[in-house]
Parts: C-alpha cells; structure tokens; sequence
C-alpha cells in the first residue's frame, strides 16, 4: 500500500476532532486536561501564531485562548472550490482553509491544520501536527444560518448514498483494488474509534460515524486507480458519480460536529 493510500486510510478529518472536543470541553462535559489528548490522538500537535505567543506552542497551552468562547461559537468549516460555505470572506485564512480542505472558526480567530512530514537521521519517517491561528473579522454574521441541520444532512446523505451506489453500479467502476480490501474492512468495523464526545444526541453521533467512514473511503478513491473505469470517459464518469456524494458528506459531518449539545 503507498504512503498516500495509508494515511488516507489512517487520518480522518482533524479539524472535526478539533471541533468536537473544544465544544464538549466549553460546554463543561469533558475537563480541560482531556482535551488535547483527544484532539491529538497520539499525534504531536503544536500551534503557530497562537493569541500572546511568540513561537510555536504545544496544543495543551493554546487551547486556553479558546476558554470565554460558547460552544456555538466554535464551528466546524469543510470548504471546497466552488462550495466555501462557512468561510467568512476572501482573504488568507480562506485561502488557506480551501487549500486544506477543512478548518475551524472560533469567533475572531480562525485554526486550520497542517501536516508536516519529517524524516529522522536514521530514516524513520513522522508526522507532525501544526495548528496555525488566523485573525478573522470581529463582525461575522451568525455561524450556522446556511448549515443543514443533522436530520436533513442525515436524509440528505442517506439519498447521495444510495445514488451513488447505483450509479457506480451501472458503471461497473465500483471494484476496489485488492490490497485496500483489509483497510476498508477496518473502516467498517464498529469500534474503529469514530466517535463523538459526551454532550452531542444520538442522531449527531451516527450521523459522524457514517460520515467519517464514508469520508475516508472517498479519500482512498482519489489516491488509487478508479478500477474499472479503463478510459479518460469512464475516469470522468465515477468522479461525477462520486461528487454528489463527497459533497453531502462533508455536510453531514459539518452539521453532526456542529449540532447543539445537551447540557
């Protein structure tokens, strides 16, 4: 498997992790010393241009530039070219979140990851996590107004599946390559980690976990070869089949790690 199969398989959205748990944290349904952990999952997370900071700071330290912020305050943005629902504005926090493809606005301030790949004197390769903070405008409109709420981004995904499905079918382009099978085997397996924390209904939880699965699967369809698609044509065919799809999971796991939480 390539290393671009592998962390696709591996890595869902961090950005949505971000979200989830800060919320929970400000809504007093995790303590403040779990936070980081979660968020960084065994990954080394620091932050770049924290609020008060002069260098990089680990993730612990910067997520207290967070603690006056409601939970309402703190959304989760997955912008695409064409679609850059929930970004404030042109400018280069939006910039920078299109190119990301993810990203979370916290009132005035903006955070969108960046992964950094690192090779040690002996050759082992890692990662590393930098979260960088952008200044956003203090007079943004009300986050959330042009969100789907999680029962129709729920319907909405269910119908984007099942389209999908039998486009994919029809176009006999829906044959994965062998050496994926045991990744997606383990995507699909229950306690895969995909989860929420305390504090979001039952309805936001599947709706994450559905979502996360389906996001990651989508991922691995852009790093391989498109199976039987055996032309340019029948290439462009699955993308098109796919695209409503990828749109409608990126909403749902918008709109699950932005849905209310229980007090």
């Amino acid at each position: 498997m390539s290393p671009a199969t592998g962390a696709a398989t591996l890595s869902a959205r961090r950005s949505s992790r971000f979200v989830a748990w800060v919320r929970a944290w400000r809504a007093g349904l995790v303590p403040y010393d779990e936070v980081a952990d979660e968020i960084a999952a065994g990954e080394e997370h620091l932050v770049a241009d924290a609020p008060g900071a002069w260098t990089d700071i680990p993730l612990r330290d910067a997520l207290s530039a967070l603690s006056k912020l409601s939970p309402d305050e703190i959304r989760l943005v997955l912008p695409a070219p064409g679609d850059p629902r929930g970004l404030p504005g042109p400018g280069a926090f939006a910039g920078a979140a299109l190119l990301a493809g993810e990203a979370v606005v916290a009132r005035d301030l903006g955070v969108i990851p960046e992964v950094r790949n690192h090779t040690s004197g002996s050759g082992v390769t890692f990662e590393t996590v930098l979260w960088r903070v952008y200044p956003l405008p203090a007079d943004l409109p009300p986050a959330g107004l042009t969100e789907p709420g999680a029962a129709e981004a729920e319907a909405d995904l269910a119908t984007a599946l099942a389209e999908a499905t039998a486009a994919l079918t029809r176009l006999d382009v829906a044959q994965w390559r062998p050496e994926l099978a045991g990744a997606l085997a383990a995507l699909r397996r229950p306690d895969s980690g995909i989860d929420l924390p305390p504090g979001f209904d039952p309805r936001a939880r599947r709706l994450f976990a559905r979502a996360s699965v389906l996001d990651r699967v989508l991922a691995l369809a852009e790093h391989v070869a498109p199976g039987g698609a055996v032309n340019g044509y029948e290439a462009q065919q699955r993308d098109a089949a796919l695209r409503p799809l990828t749109v409608a999971c990126r909403r749902a796991l918008v709109a699950a790690c932005n849905a209310p939480l229980a007090p």
